[in-house]
């Protein structure tokens, strides 16, 4: 069996739809400011906690 498609239209295309809209250029600074921190914190952390551990100690001298 044949079918003719011919004089039919295509289908519209299907995008899938967004869930969230693009975030906005305040939204952005808050978030790389936020991962900068974190960076930041990556390194001093440690050190941080490393000299609280030193200084408990010293003060039971």
């Amino acid at each position: 069996m044949f079918v003719d498609f011919r004089d039919q239209p295509p289908p519209p295309r299907w995008e899938p739809k967004r869930r969230r809209p693009p975030l906005t250029a305040r939204q952005r600074n808050v978030v790389g400011t936020i991962a900068i921190f974190n960076l930041v914190m990556l390194v001093c952390g440690p050190l941080a906690g490393a000299t609280l551990f030193q200084a408990i100690p010293a003060l039971f001298r």
